[in-house]
């Protein structure tokens, strides 16, 4: 959702301003509209102790959504709301009825193995996807994500029903793989493999970890991500060299 450029930093706006801010864009705009919507739940402006209203940027940002989706493509509130509850589990709304909520950018696994700020950063950290969001954008049947599930290859965020980033990218690389024929019970070899690796990892590094310095947990953080890194690295190059032994042409003698 884009927002404006003028409601920047940290400052708040009482409803007045915001409006203000809104009409030359939305000249119909008023203070009873926006109270509207705030009894709706569509937006949730802070309160002061004395009970006056505060805009946060993001408040402002919701309410020129919620006025341009209603003006623009005349989107019934119930339909808006799903919307900004799918913008709020980092998700870009669907732009058609009938479509999926879909996550930000290039929804496939990356190609090349990752740096070590690549594989320390969680991509779309706010990512929370439904069951039913998960299945739209990665290609898996309901079927086929209850056995992976199982296989303990595809798991929700603990205590959630929702799934992250992490999810989506095992889901739809397994989801390429099962075409193949691939199976959970092949597949599963691929976790079996990772947790020995990361148990490599914490042996490794425990002895940093469990020094009292105050840059201890910084240090064993960067080196975690570092390992992490070049242990997908060798992985790859490992199974590009297998596969490349196992396919080369046979030549006469």
């Amino acid at each position: 959702m884009s927002g404006p450029a003028r409601t920047s930093g940290r400052r708040r706006w009482g409803i007045g301003e915001v409006v203000a801010t809104l009409r030359s864009d939305f000249p119909e705009i008023s203070i009873s509209k926006i109270r509207f919507l705030e009894a709706e739940g569509l937006v949730r402006p802070e309160r002061t102790p004395a009970g006056y209203r505060k805009f946060s940027q993001h408040e402002v940002e919701r309410l020129r959504y919620i006025l341009a989706a209603q003006r623009d493509r005349y989107l019934p509130l119930k339909v808006i709301a799903e919307h900004l509850d799918a913008m709020d589990r980092g998700l870009e709304p669907p732009e058609a009825a009938g479509e999926s909520a879909r996550p930000p950018g290039p929804s496939g696994p990356h190609t090349a193995p990752p740096t070590a700020a690549e594989f320390a950063a969680e991509p779309w950290p706010a990512l929370r996807m439904s069951r039913a969001e998960l299945l739209a954008n990665s290609g898996l049947t309901d079927e086929q994500l209850v056995s992976f599930m199982s296989f303990g290859l595809i798991e929700a965020v603990a205590g959630t029903d929702f799934f992250d980033a992490d999810a989506l990218t095992v889901a739809t690389t397994v989801a390429e793989m099962s075409a193949y024929g691939l199976e959970p019970r092949h597949l599963r070899t691929f976790k079996s493999a990772a947790q020995r690796e990361v148990g490599l990892i914490e042996q490794v590094l425990s002895p940093v970890a469990s020094h009292r310095s105050d840059d201890a947990q910084d240090r064993a953080a960067q080196a975690v991500a570092h390992l992490g890194a070049l242990s997908v690295r060798l992985h790859a190059c490992l199974v590009r060299i297998g596969l490349r032994h196992r396919t080369a042409p046979v030549t006469p003698e």
